[in-house]
């Protein structure tokens, strides 16, 4: 199937906005840096996986779901964008959200995406430590179906073939607006995780010519474990889309150097970036996942990675309610009540 006539909702406004950096890249050394702002998707705060859920509801649609599940962890965007399409299609929607060691436990449990999530009025289930969230996703719709419901399981973080179409999309946007603007990218950055922003930029770029390197830093793996689960995701991609890959491999860049003690866990340089980026350009980064990718980003451009000419959009895949559940670690006056 051409890729036009894959099926879509209208759940994102899109395309969303390519900004200028000047106060950060001025301090970076650069005048050559713009973000692309997906955490203006819309639904629900924003972010990434609205585009996701632009495929993927409409799958589910198409097979009669009147009920969508998907796991995350507790202040998982994916999960809080879910919610929101739920909403506005008329979906119920269970949640099922994993502890995240090592976090704030003060504030994490309840604010930011989980009292959003409330607000939405998803169902959520609070695994425990060592169940497995996916798990229990199935094990729940097998319940669900039983009660004569029609469950629609999303996977974690929307990332599978369907959902990566969301970032094909967000490539084409990026190629329009490279030709109006008469520039090309020499560099796309973003923070991987699930992988299939990663997959669907990567898809897109061929499908749409963008001579753009794709940099994804991780924010849960290593650099070969990330780059081996971008390849299992892009391959199925591409030859959905009817794109060779025999040379896919040598196109995956990852960066595994800023994930910190693990998943969720704020460092140094995810804190430097995230408040530094507010400070120069009003502009909120999350804790999770692109505070680490701009902490690469800098260090990429410090360590001369990036030089000044290079031109680098930084994809913003949203993520800022989570900071509410971050104020311990973002602040060392703040203390933990």
């Amino acid at each position: 199937m051409a890729f036009s006539n894959i099926p879509k909702l209208p759940l994102a406004q899109t395309p969303t906005p390519i900004d200028y950096l000047p106060r950060l890249g001025e301090l970076l050394g650069t005048r050559n840096l713009w973000v692309k702002r997906d955490d203006c998707t819309g639904l629900g705060f924003g972010g990434n996986k609205t585009r996701k859920l632009e495929y993927l509801l409409a799958e589910a649609l198409e097979t009669g779901a009147d009920t969508v599940l998907t796991v995350g962890g507790l202040q998982s965007n994916h999960a809080r964008q879910t919610a929101a399409a739920a909403a506005r299609l008329g979906l119920n929607c269970e949640l099922i959200l994993e502890p995240v060691a090592g976090t704030p436990e003060s504030l994490y449990p309840h604010s930011g995406n989980v009292l959003l999530n409330r607000l939405f009025g998803a169902t959520l289930t609070l695994a425990k430590t060592g169940q497995d969230g996916i798990d229990l996703m199935h094990q729940r719709a097998e319940v669900l179906a039983g009660e004569g419901y029609t469950p629609y399981c999303i996977p974690v973080g929307g990332s599978n073939t369907t959902g990566a179409l969301g970032y094909v999309q967000c490539a084409r946007e990026i190629a329009d607006w490279q030709y109006q603007q008469d520039t090309e990218f020499d560099h796309i950055i973003l923070a991987t995780g699930s992988a299939g922003t990663q997959a669907g930029l990567l898809a897109g770029a061929a499908l749409f010519d963008l001579s753009a390197q794709v940099r994804g830093f991780c924010v849960s793996r290593t650099s070969d474990d990330q780059a081996d689960l971008v390849l299992s995701l892009a391959r199925p991609l591409f030859d959905r889309l009817g794109l060779p890959h025999e040379t896919l491999a040598e196109r995956v860049y990852t960066d595994g150097r800023y994930v910190g003690p693990g998943y969720g866990i704020a460092t140094e340089g995810m804190t430097h970036a995230v408040r530094v980026t507010a400070e120069t350009e009003g502009l909120l980064l999350d804790p999770v996942y692109t505070g680490k990718a701009m902490h690469g980003l800098f260090d990429s451009f410090q360590n001369g990675t990036f030089g000044p000419d290079d031109k680098v959009l930084f994809i913003h895949t949203g993520g800022a309610p989570a900071l509410f559940g971050y104020e311990t670690a973002l602040f060392e006056d703040v203390k933990a009540p």
